[in-house]
């Protein structure tokens, strides 16, 4: 019986002790690969991408940020000045400030605040213009709520950072007259656009192709986006009550329960008025979805709302390609596949999975995010002038798209690098 007894502690003890050191091995190398990580978005985005927006997109002249830059990284100063660039841009270096603690991000965050507020919000009416022309003057006078909805993030952003009371001010401001004139008080949602005086117009400035088209899932998501970010500074009862409506209206409007796919369009009634799968949006909803759930403390939420998160990324994994690459779209209907590679979309991806590998300890998440990160590095980061490409074709050459436009700007590669810095820094 001793012999027995003998032989099973020396041959059970080493195979213990190898699983033990295959598992120490495992974490060991996962954290190596994450710490890399951590210091590879850092760098880019201390050493490229918000470098590249402070002295190439810069207007020293007229103030702000040029209205567009195109690929060559030739300025056009004359060019109107988009509203969603400019409120972007004041969240970018206000989170960035936040962060990374580096004053001159503090500078850059204040002077984009203080020209927002003397060139882009509607004394007279309240809101925040579309565009302004080169000098400041008001070009685009309509109210988009898309648009509206970044003033919203960049002003809470900049109070987050700061504690400055006049962007609370506003941003609470811009709440007020969303849920005045923009929630559809009989079907729920919000509407997408009206005139300088705030009276309702199906002006299609957000890839509406019919009148039919009346609620979108881009819209609500950068509501849901930007009330999150309020509700963080302001966890007012009636926030955090608009803040949960959003959140489910994505888990019983917006998120198609058969495919876990978003729906792109929809008619007053929330029935579905497209045919598209954007894999970009369903990953990038896929952690804000989490993320406004998780603010709001409500556990049963919480957890239903990760279990969702994880079927939106899986199905937003349709899209993912061998290279390490999201794609852009699919039309359903058609079979029309958009292949292109864009800069947005890549870094949601990144983001996502990590997200995703967070709730799970599943591998294969932060294999996903770890190589399209690496896919970025190849092929959309401009390692020879400066900042990222907007879009790299199938074949990996890059596009001829603007590098800063109305719609470019350092927000989703901006906020990737800073998501993961401080994700992982919490580790």
């Amino acid at each position: 019986m001793k012999i027995s007894v003998f032989l099973f502690i020396f041959l059970i003890i080493p195979a213990t002790l190898s699983a033990k050191s295959r598992e120490k091995t495992c974490n060991d190398n996962t954290r190596a690969m994450l710490n890399q990580l951590k210091t590879e978005v850092t760098d880019n985005l201390t050493k490229n991408l918000l470098p590249y927006w402070s002295t190439k997109v810069l207007d020293t002249i007229n103030g702000g940020f040029y209205g567009r830059v195109d690929g060559s990284n030739k300025a056009y100063p004359d060019d109107d000045k988009g509203g969603i660039l400019n409120a972007r841009i004041l969240w970018t270096y206000s989170s960035a400030y936040r962060i990374l603690k580096d004053t001159s991000y503090l500078h850059l965050a204040k002077r984009e605040k203080d020209y927002i507020m003397a060139h882009f919000i509607d004394k007279e009416y309240g809101g925040a213009y579309r565009s302004v022309t080169y000098p400041g003057d008001p070009s685009d006078t309509r109210k988009q709520i898309y648009t509206q909805s970044f003033f919203i993030y960049g002003f809470a952003e900049y109070y987050r950072a700061t504690g400055d009371m006049e962007a609370l001010t506003m941003a609470k401001d811009l709440f007020e007259l969303f849920e005045k004139y923009a929630f559809d008080k009989e079907s729920n949602g919000y509407f997408e656009v009206f005139t300088r005086d705030w009276q309702r117009s199906h002006d299609r400035l957000i890839g509406e192709t019919s009148i039919r088209d009346e609620k979108t899932m881009n819209t609500h998501l950068h509501i849901m986006e930007a009330y999150a970010n309020l509700y963080r500074v302001w966890p007012d009862k009636r926030m955090a009550e608009r803040l949960r409506n959003l959140v489910e209206l994505f888990l019983n409007k917006i998120i198609d329960k058969k495919t876990s796919h978003l729906i792109c369009f929809m008619d007053k009634n929330w029935n579905s008025t497209s045919t598209i799968d954007s894999y970009g949006h369903d990953i990038e909803s896929s952690w804000l979805l989490y993320e406004a759930a998780s603010l709001l403390g409500d556990p049963a939420l919480i957890s239903r709302v990760k279990d969702v998160s994880i079927k939106i990324a899986n199905a937003a994994s349709e899209g993912l390609q061998s290279d390490g690459s999201m794609i852009y779209e699919k039309n359903y209907a058609t079979g029309d596949v958009n292949l292109s590679r864009s800069w947005w979309v890549e870094a949601e991806t990144v983001v996502g999975y990590m997200n995703a590998y967070e709730f799970t300890g599943n591998e294969n998440y932060l294999d996903n995010s770890l190589n399209c990160w690496n896919y970025i590095k190849n092929n959309l980061v401009d390692n020879k002038y400066g900042g990222w490409h907007t879009t790299v074709s199938e074949a990996g050459a890059a596009g001829s798209g603007d590098k800063a436009g109305f719609w470019i700007c350092p927000y989703h590669n901006g906020r990737m690098c800073m998501e993961i810095i401080e994700r992982l820094s919490s580790r």
